[in-house]
C-alpha cells in the first residue's frame, strides 16, 4: 500500500486505517481471535490502528495493547477521549481535567509510552475549546502524544478551533474524523473542504453504513437482526421505517454500479471515500477474519470518472440517504432551554 502524509504530521499511514471498535465484548470478545486479525491486518501493508477508550469500556485498548507488543515501533497508533467511562460528572467530556487522567488509562490499557494520534471523539459545548486545545498542546510537550485531532466535529468548530490555536500560540487539530460513505455524503459540503483548507489530514469511518453497504440487507428480502449491528441497534434496521426503506433502495442501484464494475458491493464501498481528494485514510471495522479479508479485496479497487459520475447519479454530492450514525448533535437541538428565552422574557405578541 502507497502511504499517505497525515495532515502535515510527517508521519506516513496506509490508505486504510484498522479500526477495533468491534472488538471486545459489544462485538468479538475472543481476545486472541481479535489480535490475529490485527496481525493479519499489519502483515496485509496496513500501518495504522485506530480505537478509542470508550470501545468496549477500555477492553478494545487492551486488546490492540497486547497485539502490537513487540511491533509497536512500526505501527501508528490511534485513539480517543471524549465519552464517559464510569460515573460521575467528571469522567468523561473535553475537560483538561479528564483528558490528562484518561491518556494515563490509555497509555496504560494499550500498553506503550506514546500515542501518535490522540483524538477528541465529539465536541463538547461545556467546555471552552482553548481549555481542550491547550490540555492536549501540553501531552504532546509531554511526549505522551505525538498530534492530536478531532472526530466527527462541525466544520464551524473545526475552524473556530483552528483560529483559537493560531491567536492563542497553541498546536493545532491535525486531523479530523468524519462518517463518510456511498449512503452518507454530507461531509462534502463542509466538513471535507474545511479540512482541505486547513491541512487537515482526514480518516474516515463508517464506509459500510453500519452494514446496509456489506450486501447482507437487501430490498425484498428478510433482515437478519440476529447477529451483528442490528443486535446493537435494532431500531436502525427496521424494514417498516422509511429511513431502512430509503437505504434499501438506493443499496439495489449500487449493487448494479458495482457489477458494472467488476467488484462486490463492499468493495465498492471501501474504495469510494478514498476518491476523494482531501481523505488521507478509510477505517475499516472488521468484526471477524472473513470480514477483514472481504474488505481489504476492495484496496484494489480503482474508480474511474464515469463510475463516479454514475455514483452522483444515484447519490447527489454532499447529500445523505439517512443522517449517519451516531454523529454530533448540537445541544440547541435537543436541550429546549437552548433555544427558548425565559418565558418572563419573551416579548409579548
Amino acid at each position: 500500500m502507497r502511504h499517505r502524509v497525515l495532515g502535515g504530521t510527517g508521519i506516513e499511514v496506509s490508505p486504510y486505517c484498522l479500526g477495533t471498535m468491534m472488538f471486545g465484548f459489544v462485538g468479538n470478545a475472543d481476545h486472541d481471535e481479535c489480535v490475529r486479525i490485527i496481525h493479519a491486518a499489519l502483515d496485509e501493508g496496513i500501518n495504522f490502528v485506530d480505537t478509542a477508550d470508550m470501545y468496549s469500556a477500555g477492553e478494545s485498548e487492551t486488546i490492540v495493547g497486547k497485539a502490537l507488543k513487540g511491533r509497536r515501533d512500526d505501527v501508528v497508533l490511534a485513539t480517543k477521549v471524549h465519552f464517559s467511562m464510569g460515573d460521575g460528572p467528571n469522567r468523561g467530556g473535553n475537560s483538561r481535567r479528564w483528558i490528562v487522567r484518561e491518556v494515563e488509562d490509555s497509555l496504560r490499557r494499550l500498553g506503550t509510552d506514546w500515542i501518535d494520534l490522540y483524538q477528541v471523539h465529539r465536541p463538547d459545548h461545556t467546555t471552552d475549546i482553548e481549555e481542550t486545545l491547550s490540555a492536549l498542546t501540553d501531552l504532546v510537550r509531554q511526549g505522551k502524544i505525538r498530534a492530536f485531532g478531532c472526530s466527527t466535529f462541525p466544520a464551524d468548530q473545526i475552524v473556530e478551533a483552528y483560529h483559537v490555536a493560531d491567536r492563542r500560540g497553541l498546536q493545532r487539530f491535525r486531523t479530523e474524523q468524519p462518517p463518510y460513505s456511498l449512503l452518507a455524503r454530507g461531509v462534502e459540503k463542509d466538513v471535507l473542504p474545511a479540512a482541505q483548507r486547513l491541512g487537515m489530514g482526514v480518516l474516515t469511518w463508517s464506509p459500510l453504513a453500519s452494514g446496509f453497504l456489506t450486501g447482507r440487507y437487501r430490498k425484498g428480502q428478510a433482515l437478519d437482526l440476529s447477529r451483528g449491528r442490528p443486535t446493537l441497534h435494532p431500531d436502525r434496521f427496521d424494514p417498516s421505517a422509511p429511513r431502512t426503506a430509503a437505504k434499501l433502495e438506493v443499496v439495489e442501484q449500487l449493487v448494479s454500479v458495482a457489477e458494472e464494475v467488476g467488484c462486490s458491493l463492499p468493495e465498492l464501498a471501501v474504495a469510494f471515500p478514498l476518491a476523494h481528494p482531501a481523505v488521507t485514510s478509510v477505517i475499516i471495522g472488521p468484526r471477524t477474519m472473513e470480514q477483514l479479508r472481504n474488505t481489504l479485496k476492495g484496496t484494489s479497487v480503482m474508480l474511474d470518472d464515469a463510475v463516479l459520475d454514475r455514483i452522483d447519479e444515484i447519490v447527489p454530492p454532499g447529500t445523505d440517504v439517512y443522517p449517519p450514525d451516531g454523529v454530533w448533535t448540537p445541544p440547541p437541538l435537543t436541550t429546549p432551554t437552548l433555544r427558548r428565552r425565559p418565558a418572563e422574557s419573551r416579548p409579548a405578541a
